[in-house]
C-alpha cells in the first residue's frame, strides 16, 4: 500500500476548520487501513494562532519540507484583501514546487493565485469570494457553483467545510471508493454532498431589500413560495401600488417582482431535489406550474434540467 505525506502550511489567523476538517479524514483513513502521515509546517516553524484563538503547534518551517505528497493550504479572513506576507508567499510557492499534489480549502485560493499557480487553470473558493478571485487571477477560470474543482495537481475547494469533501476524493483517488465510503460514514458526512455552494450561497445572499415594503414581499414569497403571485397580490403585500411596487424592487434588488418570485421558487426546488423530492414534487411544493415549467427554469438558469441536477451527484469525481 502505498504511503502518503500530507503537509499542511499553517498561518496566523487561519480558519481552524480548513485544516481540521482534511485531516480528521486523513487520520481516520489511516485508522481504517490508509497510509497516511500529517505533518504541519509554519513559515518560521513556530506555533501559530487561528481564527478561533487557539494555538497550533507545528513540526518545523515550510522551508525544510524536501518533498510532499500533498499540501495542503487552508484559507484565512485576511487573505482576500492582501497584501499576502512575502514569507508566506514563499512558504507556499516552495510547497508548490516540491508537492504532487496541492489542496487549497475557501480561501486558500488566494495563496495559490499570489504565486502563480492557478494561472491558466480552472478553481474554486468561497462563494463569496469567487468574483474577487476572478479579478485577482483573471487568467484563472473560477467556477463559482463548484464544492472543488480539480486541474492537474492542483485541487481547490470552496468554503471551510468542503475541505471535508475534498479530501475524501483525495482518499478516493489515493485507496479507493470502499476506503472513502468508510471514513465517511465514520465521520457521519456524504461520501459526497448533494449539490454546488448555490444550496447554501443563493438563498443567504438574496437582499431583503431596506424597503419596508419590498422587505414584507421578500418574507412572504421566502416563507410560502408556492403560494400564488401574481403583481396584484404582491402590491398587497407591499402595500403600494404594482408600477410603484415594480420601482422599488427594481431600484432595491435589481429584477422585476416576477423575476424575485422565480429566483425564490428556483432555489427552493433545488433544496428540495437535493433532499430527495422527485422533480414533480419539487416543482408543486416550490410553485412552478408543472415538471416542464420548472425543467425550462433550470435550463435557462442552470444549464441544466433538474432531474440532471439530481443525479449529478454520486461520486467525489466530478463530471465536468
Amino acid at each position: 500500500m502505498a504511503h502518503h505525506e500530507i503537509v499542511f502550511l499553517l498561518f496566523e489567523g487561519m480558519k481552524q476548520l480548513d485544516v481540521a476538517g482534511p485531516a480528521e479524514v486523513f487520520a481516520e483513513a489511516a485508522r481504517l487501513g490508509g497510509d497516511y502521515k500529517l505533518t504541519y509546517v509554519s513559515t518560521d516553524g513556530r506555533p501559530v494562532g487561528t481564527s478561533i484563538g487557539a494555538t497550533m503547534q507545528v513540526d518545523g518551517p515550510a522551508l525544510d519540507v524536501s518533498h510532499a505528497d500533498t499540501v495542503i493550504i487552508p484559507g484565512g479572513d485576511s487573505l482576500p484583501r492582501g497584501p499576502l506576507p512575502t514569507e508566506l508567499r514563499s512558504a507556499t510557492r516552495h510547497l508548490v514546487a516540491v508537492a504532487d499534489r496541492v489542496v487549497s480549502v475557501c480561501t486558500g485560493a488566494f495563496l495559490l493565485a499570489a504565486v502563480g499557480a492557478l494561472d491558466g487553470r480552472r478553481a474554486a473558493t468561497h462563494w463569496a469570494y469567487t468574483s474577487l478571485l476572478a479579478r485577482v487571477c483573471p487568467t484563472a477560470d473560477v467556477v463559482p457553483d463548484a464544492l472543488y474543482v480539480s486541474d492537474g495537481k492542483f485541487h481547490t475547494s470552496a468554503g471551510v467545510s468542503s475541505g471535508i469533501d475534498l479530501a475524501l476524493s483525495v482518499v478516493e483517488v489515493d485507496y479507493g471508493s470502499d476506503l472513502a465510503r468508510d471514513v465517511a460514514q465514520q465521520l457521519v458526512v456524504y461520501m459526497q454532498r448533494p449539490g454546488g455552494q448555490s444550496q447554501f450561497s443563493s438563498m443567504l445572499a438574496i437582499s431583503r431589500g431596506t424597503q419596508e415594503s419590498v422587505r414584507r414581499v421578500v418574507d412572504a414569497v421566502s416563507v410560502r413560495p408556492e403560494a400564488v403571485y401574481g403583481m396584484s397580490e404582491l402590491s398587497m403585500f407591499a402595500g403600494v401600488s404594482t408600477r410603484h411596487l415594480a420601482r422599488l424592487f427594481q431600484a432595491e434588488l435589481g429584477m422585476t417582482p416576477v423575476k424575485f418570485v422565480e429566483k425564490i421558487r428556483l432555489e427552493t426546488a433545488k433544496a428540495l431535489l437535493l433532499r430527495g423530492e422527485t422533480v414533480a414534487a419539487a416543482a408543486k411544493r416550490s410553485g412552478f406550474q408543472n415538471s416542464e415549467t420548472l425543467r425550462r427554469v433550470f435550463v435557462s438558469r442552470i444549464g441544466m434540467p433538474p432531474s440532471a441536477y439530481k443525479q449529478r451527484f454520486t461520486t467525489t469525481h466530478r463530471t465536468s
